[in-house]
This record gives structure tokens, sequence and C-alpha cells, in this order.
């Protein structure tokens, strides 16, 4: 979504660059990553969605969606990532990426899906009490959905589907580096990396095999060498984060319920 006249009054008063958004959220680390790689500084809005801070009254004036991040920028307010990496970053907005961009988009969802069911499973769970105040409190239907579903667990199909579609994004990105560019949108580092990063570090947490393709893993390699991976993405991550979602994948690898037990990747569907 481009930018949106924000309901929050005080916004439009804002000068600089100001971000909301959360640690591990993925389209987070889009963001922060494009702002490291421009240099520019930022005022930074942290949105504690382990207290559900993006349910309160105060933050869906920001973002009607309830959603992270948001990002004004003297005072214009957008709200979805892929516009946002565009507005931050314009000079890496090279030819040829439209797809990739979309793509990314439009992977959002099974990358949520995925992450709840393979990592974030290893958090404690919500009280009783605290899911129906976020139920009542949030107003996305959406999302109160989805974490209906996420605590009655979610259905093998599903999530075997959600493996399979991010499987072929993978593919596509695959296919684009095979001619042996450097980047996704060729020899200059491009939006398209930047919104790619994240998904595939997440997908790296909960130990996807990466080892199915012949340049994709390269390719993430190279990206994270870069200094905006180190600032915009992995300074962020909450100290013991990795090494309990290490535990988690290792726990449900040996019960044979990881992600590459789903009949996707027994070549069952």
């Amino acid at each position: 979504m481009p930018q949106i006249t924000p309901q929050d009054p005080g916004i439009a008063g804002l000068s600089g660059r100001h971000l909301w958004h959360a640690p591990m959220s993925s389209c987070s680390q889009r963001v922060r990553i494009a702002l490291a790689e421009t240099g520019a500084d930022w005022h930074s809005h942290v949105i504690n969605l382990g207290r559900d801070e993006h349910a309160s009254a105060a933050y869906q004036a920001i973002h009607p969606q309830g959603l992270v991040p948001a990002y004004a920028e003297d005072g214009r307010l957008f709200i979805d990532s892929v516009d946002i990496i565009a507005e931050v970053a314009p000079d890496l907005a090279t030819d040829g990426i439209e797809d990739l961009l979309s793509l990314a988009d439009a992977a959002q969802a099974d990358l949520k899906l995925l992450s709840h069911e393979f990592l974030f499973r290893a958090r404690p769970a919500p009280t009783p009490e605290k899911a129906e105040a976020f139920q009542k409190d949030h107003r996305n239907a959406t999302l109160t959905r989805f974490k209906r579903d996420w605590a009655a667990g979610f259905a093998p199909e599903r999530i075997n589907a959600a493996v399979a579609r991010t499987d072929a994004g993978f593919w596509t990105l695959e296919e684009r580096l095979s001619d042996g560019r450097s980047f996704l949108g060729g020899e200059t580092f491009s939006l398209a990396d930047i919104a790619w990063m994240p998904n595939l570090h997440r997908m790296r947490l909960m130990d996807w095999p990466f080892g199915r393709y012949a340049h994709l893993p390269a390719w993430f390699e190279r990206v994270t060498r870069r200094e905006s991976f180190t600032s915009g993405l992995m300074d962020w991550q909450p100290e013991g984060e990795p090494a309990l979602f290490a535990a988690y994948t290792a726990e449900r690898r040996a019960a044979g319920s990881d992600v590459t037990s789903v009949p996707h990747f027994r070549g069952l569907g």
C-alpha cells in the first residue's frame, strides 16, 4: 500500500524519518536493512509484539491494520514494507526486479505461517486472558483469525501448501541466479535483495533444506556479508532467541515433525 493518510494527527507534524518496527518482524528487517544501506538517520519506535503493543488503540491509529512496520518521513506515512523500502532507498530500485518484489510481498503470508509453526511455538504460549484481550482489542480480523488458527493448530494441508509455495519462490530466485549474476537483479545490489534477505534468514533458522538449490545459498552468504544485514537484522535479534529456535528445531527434527517432514519435501505432495 502506498502513502496513506494517518489517523493519528501527530504523524503529520513529525520531521525526519520515523520507523515503528519489531526486532523479529521480517518486514521490519527489510526496512532496517534499507535504512542501513542509505546511512540515513532515523528515529526508532519499537513495538513489542510479545506484549501485544500492536493491538493498542494508539498504534492502530498509526497503522490501521495493526501490523509492523509503519514508516513516516516528514509527516508522510507508509505501511507496506515493499513500498517503504522503495521510499527509503530509491537508488536501489533497478530495472527488472518488479516481479521479485511482488513475489516477496506475496510470500509474507506463508513466511508468517511457517514462522509461527516451526519457530514461534518455542516461545511460551499466551495466557487465556492475554489471548482473549488480543482478540478484543485488535481490529484486524485477518490477524485475529490467524491467531485463533495458530492456537488451535494449523491443518497439515495448510502447512504443506505454505512450504510448497515458499519452495517455488526460492526456485524462482534460483533460476534468476543461474546465469551467474551476483545479485537478484544483476550485478548491482537492489531492493530485490533487501526484500528477500530476511526471508532466507528466517527459513535458515528453521533449518530449511537449502541444499536443494545450486546458487541460492551462495547469494545469501554474499548478501549477509553486507554491513546492512548485520546492523539492520542481526543486531536486532533478541539475545537467546536464535538458540531457542535451534533447540526447538532439533526437537521437532527428532520427533519427525520439522519443516523437512512435510509431504512436499518427501515427494508426497
